[in-house]
């Protein structure tokens, strides 16, 4: 079930495409709760969600060159938080230590920052940590991340199991996150006011 589209929509993802960050936030501050609301039914966690939040903006920032092209973003939107929300789901499954893991989560979560932050340099920054990470690492990042692979058909591109894309994948957005919080950010992109 797709949210209902915000006014002047088609214009507003328009604007992101070109790199509009006031447009973002519109679509952001419209959008956050639907995308919260339907991470926490999927993974029944108050933390995952919010991690899923940013996630999803985040992919949605860093794809939004081709935000042009969608015809119903909310279609869109909803099919990109069920998939991120169920390989959230099969990583924790396929974790032994997976209560563990939610604890550290949950941790990461309550650290988050209660500053607003500056576009250009979370983006600077994310560009910084992405080009750190070893090559195949940034490949299947940006397959998953970037294109919107799943990991199966990420595997199959580079011929590698996707259980290997799975622990590149994990690695990577560990990668990530340290390189954040190194640059005394705790998460990127506005996700200071996703619970104001």
């Amino acid at each position: 079930m797709a949210p209902k589209p915000i006014e002047h929509e088609n214009r507003l993802l328009v604007e992101i495409a070109g790199g509009d960050q006031r447009a973002f936030t519109e679509i952001f501050d419209f959008y956050q709760r639907y995308v919260y609301l339907y991470g926490k039914k999927l993974t029944r966690s108050d933390d995952l969600a919010g991690e899923i939040v940013q996630d999803v903006f985040l992919k949605i920032w860093i794809g939004r060159e081709k935000l042009s092209e969608i015809e119903s973003f909310g279609a869109y939107l909803n099919r990109v938080v069920r998939n991120h929300s169920l390989n959230v789901i099969r990583k924790l499954a396929q974790d032994a230590k997976s209560t563990h893991e939610l604890k550290v989560h949950a941790r990461e979560s309550d650290e988050s920052t209660t500053e607003l932050l500056d576009y250009n340099d979370s983006n600077r920054i994310l560009n910084q940590a992405i080009e750190n990470l070893p090559p195949q690492q940034r490949m299947v990042y940006t397959l998953c991340h970037v294109e919107g692979m799943k990991y199966e058909e990420a595997a199959a591109k580079l011929n590698i199991s996707s259980r290997t894309v799975q622990a590149h994948m994990g690695q990577a957005l560990k990668n990530i996150r340290e390189h954040f919080k190194k640059n005394a950010l705790a998460y990127p992109i506005l996700f200071s006011v996703l619970f104001k």
